[in-house]
């Protein structure tokens, strides 16, 4: 669905950088993708810290090897204040910690990213993916589609306003089978000529498959959760 909605949500759309840079088209559904793989990362980390808070300061270089100043990732804080917020600040904490601190309608408000989700692998491969996003986002930039204009503040914002585009006008259903369709359902999804698409599934690893089918689907739990534990973290889910 993710797939459908950035192809539609693109189409006659344009994002102005703030380095004077246009990307529309297919150059604009590549930088999409990237940002919605950028936000399986966040994703994973959005437990321990604010969602705002792990995207900048990955596009900040606070997850590399080599992390920038703290006050860079600050700055980056900033671009989601409103009026009447004071300016974020960021500064060493206890144990390797990074913490942000602000004034905002007289409390101080506080975030610290321990050095446990600084140094983990998903930060570390949250870092690799913002990579895709270097100096793009450095200021605001401005997606355009037809008679709406979004602020974008990183590849979060990116991906959201894609996708509130791509599902403008339209009204998704779900069914857990064909018999839960009505006679028209069923012709315009499954029995028009002009409309189906029929594919050939062939196994050509059979007892490969049969043995993961096995392992992801039989009464034995260990197997599956040592594949789960093995390969969640480069899963590719498409919502």
């Amino acid at each position: 669905m993710d797939s459908y909605l950035i192809e539609e949500g693109s189409s006659e759309a344009e994002l102005d950088l703030p380095n004077g840079e246009r990307r529309v088209g297919l150059d604009l559904q590549a930088l999409v993708r990237e940002a919605k793989a950028f936000k399986a990362g966040v994703d994973r980390l959005s437990q321990r810290a604010p969602v705002f808070a792990i995207e900048q300061s990955a596009l900040a270089g606070l997850f590399d090897e080599e992390p920038a100043d703290p006050s860079k990732a600050a700055s980056r804080l900033n671009l989601y204040a409103e009026e009447g917020d004071g300016d974020w600040t960021g500064s060493p904490g206890a144990q390797g910690a990074v913490a942000f601190e602000r004034v905002r309608r007289a409390v101080t408000e506080r975030i610290v990213l321990e050095e446990a989700l600084i140094r983990s692998l998903d930060a570390r491969r949250l870092a690799e993916r913002s990579t895709a996003f270097e100096g793009l986002f450095d200021k605001p930039a401005m997606f355009r589609r037809k008679d709406k204009a979004v602020t974008i503040r990183g590849p979060l914002d990116l991906l959201e306003a894609v996708l509130d585009a791509g599902k403008k006008g339209l009204a998704i259903q779900r069914y857990k089978g064909l018999g839960e369709m009505n006679p028209e359902q069923l012709w315009e999804t499954t029995l028009d000529v002009n409309a189906r698409t029929l594919l050939k599934v062939q196994v050509e690893h059979q007892e490969d498959a049969s043995d993961l089918f096995a392992k992801l689907m039989g009464d034995v739990v260990e197997p599956r959760r040592e594949f789960i534990q093995a390969n969640a973290l480069d899963a590719a889910v498409d919502a």
